[in-house]
């Protein structure tokens, strides 16, 4: 079980550094959203599809796991594929706007409390007395960290506008986590995820023409962009779910706390954001509210999935 708790946490530490690679690649390459989030879904679906036909092939599979998505799997491949294509535009253009710490807490923290309401209304799973108080603590935190150190002039501007963009990077990602939900009782994880990510980066391609020097951004920041793809994403994904087959769900959900942890001690200490007393209390707040969701069955329905 410790091994398995080491994997998950290097996993989670990983994720929670490319909002900051964003920011460097935002800085010293000039890279937009749009691009970091393609070059990131491109570099790592071919290690991820790699791994998922070596599974295939040499790997142990659960009882009654496929290990490719069959064809009538394809409309359903293609919905996660938009989500998370969504999910990287939403959350990389939001690190621009508010910074790498709340744009984690905002995204990452909301995820799995917007997972909780999409089951209850889409699988009809119930919304335990601790689900609805996670979801209170999560409102409040929310509210408080938006406010934080800052005016009504600025929420109403790019930062309102980044705020809304890191909760829609949020519901990108419990839509993806609901929908998947059913795929992943019958497909490998690690399929679903080589699938997911390829598929996204073929939705977001096109929109790529509209870049102004997309070549000179990727000349400048290539190592961090194969950064990006391989390290937090393939690789990280790899040893979740490896992690994920010798823990409990419960355990693996707290330890993933690590990734909005790391986001925003690197925005905190590295970039000198502030989120202010009255931000740091929602954060708190937020942060709180995960390891009790942790403690229902909802999330242990759902753990399995690609993050970040």
């Amino acid at each position: 079980m410790l091994l398995g708790l080491l994997l998950i946490a290097i996993a989670a530490a990983s994720w929670g550094t490319t909002g900051a690679t964003m920011t460097l690649l935002s800085r010293e390459a000039a890279a937009s959203p749009l691009l970091v989030g393609w070059c990131r879904l491109a570099v790592a679906a071919p290690f991820l599809v790699l791994a998922a036909v070596y599974v295939a092939r040499f790997g142990a599979r659960p009882p009654g796991r496929r290990p490719w998505p069959s064809a009538a799997d394809l409309p359903l491949c293609a919905a996660l594929g938009l989500a998370m294509a969504a999910y990287q535009v939403c959350y990389f253009r939001a690190v621009t706007l508010v910074g790498v710490a709340v744009a984690a807490l905002l995204a990452i923290c909301s995820a799995p409390l917007l997972i909780a309401v999409l089951a209850a209304v889409f699988l009809g799973e119930r919304l335990t007395p601790m689900v609805r108080l996670s979801l209170g603590m999560a409102v409040a935190g929310t509210a408080l960290l938006v406010v934080g150190p800052r005016g009504l002039d600025d929420i109403a501007g790019h930062f309102g506008l980044g705020a809304l963009l890191a909760l829609g990077a949020g519901v990108s990602y419990a839509v993806y986590a609901v929908a998947a939900k059913g795929l992943l009782a019958r497909v490998t994880p690690l399929a679903v995820a080589a699938i997911t990510f390829a598929l996204a980066a073929i939705f977001l391609a096109p929109a790529l023409l509209a870049e102004p020097a997309p070549v000179h951004a990727i000349a400048a920041g290539w190592p961090l962009l194969l950064y990006l793809g391989v390290g937090p994403t393939a690789i990280a994904y790899a040893l979740f779910t490896a992690g994920l087959g010798r823990v409990p769900a419960t355990a693996a959900g707290i330890v993933s706390l690590l990734e909005p942890l790391t986001a925003t001690t690197l925005g905190l200490l590295v970039f000198g954001e502030r989120l202010g007393a009255v931000g740091l209390i929602g954060a708190l707040l937020l942060l709180a509210a995960l390891p009790l969701l942790t403690r229902t069955p909802t999330v242990d329905r759902v753990v399995e999935r690609p993050r970040g």
